[in-house]
This record gives structure tokens, sequence and C-alpha cells, in this order.
């Protein structure tokens, strides 16, 4: 079976069992992943790069390809299967294991993620609108500590989907994710320098680019 095929269904077993920590209806385009790797594909000089939530991988497979041969490059997984599938990956394909030596997957929720050094560039691929607020929030503060100095962050989400919910959801999850709208809105006021629409993508979805201030 060829790896996107097998990457599919894997990913399609892990959103019925792990649905809270899976959050994504399908693997990301190569669309989407081509936006969510757009500062790392313009920046200068060597960096360190962590990916947060790469899942089967379907944005990692562009971070390596975007690598130079210096960078540093982590990944942050929680969900154990996939993080197996990273790391046999980095085993087995020519051009993970280009970088492999450079590379290190980590299996742990991102709050508990240690680092010796910050980061240039944060890749996110968590499903934060399937989160409660306090740990969204957490998440924020943990990315914004790991960040260098000038150092940017992006983070994807589908289009619309906490609006639409809203529409039809009782009043706690309205009121989750009001809350989440608040949250996300702090970062972005102050943050955002881009924001990228994905047409091609299930569902369509935009990319948010934040800078920490240097």
């Amino acid at each position: 079976m060829p790896n996107f095929l097998k990457d599919y269904w894997e990913f399609l077993r892990q959103f019925r069992e792990r649905f809270e920590t899976t959050g994504a209806v399908a693997p990301s385009s190569r669309f989407l992943a081509k936006a969510m790797t757009v500062p790392l594909a313009q920046r200068e000089g060597v960096s360190r790069v962590l990916e947060v939530g790469p899942g089967t991988g379907a944005v990692t497979k562009k971070i390596v390809q975007l690598l130079k041969p210096d960078d540093q490059f982590d990944l942050v997984e929680l969900n154990d299967t996939f993080a197996e599938l990273l790391l046999q990956r980095f085993e087995s394909d020519s051009k993970y294991r280009a970088v492999a030596k450079r590379s290190a997957v980590h299996v742990c929720p991102i709050q508990e993620f240690k680092a010796d050094h910050p980061y240039d560039i944060i890749i996110s691929g968590l499903p934060m609108n399937n989160f409660p607020p306090d740990l969204v929030r957490q998440i924020f503060q943990r990315f914004f500590k790991l960040l260098a100095p000038g150092g940017t962050l992006s983070y994807f989400e589908y289009m619309y989907i906490r609006p639409l919910r809203k529409i039809v959801a009782a009043p706690p999850e309205k009121k989750r994710l009001t809350e989440l709208d608040r949250i996300a809105n702090e970062y972005l006021d102050k943050y955002r320098i881009d924001r990228s629409w994905v047409f091609v993508n299930m569902p369509p979805a935009w990319v948010q680019h934040l800078r920490k201030e240097a």
C-alpha cells in the first residue's frame, strides 16, 4: 500500500479513536502545508524549527524539504501512534534520513516540552477549536515562551468553524467558543503579521502567522 494511503488510513483510525486530540477531519493538503511553511521558506540564515502536532506528517514533509544544512528540527506529538509513524519515516525515507541527525521527535504535550534554546519558527497543527479555553491559553503562552525574539508562529484553523458552531451549539458550547475567540484575538491583535487563505483543503482553512516582538 502506498505511504499516503497508509497515512490516510491511520489518520482516520486515530480520528475515530481520539477525536479530541486529532481534531482535523482529513490530513492537510500540500497547499495548506505550503502556506504553513511560508516563514520557513522566506527566512535567512540558520534556524531552530519546532513543529507541534505534526500528525501523520503532511506538513512535516514540506518542512523537511525546506530545512537548511545547519537547521535544528524538533517535533512534539502527543499521539504515540503518529509519533511512531514519524520515527519510522526518519529511518526509511531518504529525504527524512538526510535531516535525521538534526531532528528529534518528542512524545508529550507541548505544555510539558522542555527546550534548551528558543525557536525561530514554530508551526502548529494542534486542533485548538476542540480544546477548553484554559488549555488554549496555556498553549499560546507556551508557544510564546518557546519563541525567540523576532520568531514566528504559524497555525491553521478551518474557516468560520467557530461562528458556524455557535449558531447550533448549546449555551455551554457557545460560551466555550466565545472564550476561544477572545483568547485567540488577544494574540492575533497584538502579534499577527499575515493570514493565508487556503481553499484547496478539506475543509478550507486559513493560516495565521504571528511574530514575537524583537
